[in-house]
């Protein structure tokens, strides 16, 4: 199966390293694969081709959504929305984008954030009449 260059990227990192270990929930027969990074982990060539800020303050948020029941796994395309909140409160409207490469469909949001700063997402997300459902999770950015 074809495994694309930027969903590729994060999955080594969330792999490489446990403070950005990738994350997954299962709702029926999908898996919701999901990670929260650094923008500054990408490269400065992968950032330009997709029109990613990286800065030190920058986060980027990666979701897939991958149909089980679906002989190889494949990514379906979803409706999703969310929002990002640090302690203090102050609320960020995540805007997503879609990014397809070959098979594979999925889901990034830029997120500012401070240096030691833990910032909780809560992501909904909808498949047609057979998947509505809210991933929420938190994440520590440092500034490097």
């Amino acid at each position: 199966m074809f495994r694309p260059l930027f969903f590729t990227l994060l999955l080594s990192l969330g792999i490489a390293t446990n403070a950005f270990a990738e994350q997954k929930q299962s709702v029926g027969n999908y898996d919701i694969h999901y990670v929260a990074l650094g923008s500054t982990f990408i490269t400065p060539t992968i950032a330009k081709s997709y029109g990613i800020q990286r800065s030190s303050y920058t986060g980027l948020v990666n979701i897939s959504v991958l149909d089980k029941s679906v002989e190889g796994n494949p990514a379906i395309p979803v409706e999703i929305s969310g929002i990002a909140n640090n302690l203090l409160d102050a609320r960020i409207d995540l805007v997503f984008r879609e990014i397809r490469e070959g098979d594979a469909i999925y889901y990034i949001a830029e997120v500012p954030y401070r240096d030691d700063q833990e910032i909780n997402f809560q992501i909904a997300i909808k498949y047609g009449k057979t998947l509505n459902t809210q991933v929420t999770f938190k994440q520590k950015f440092y500034v490097d």
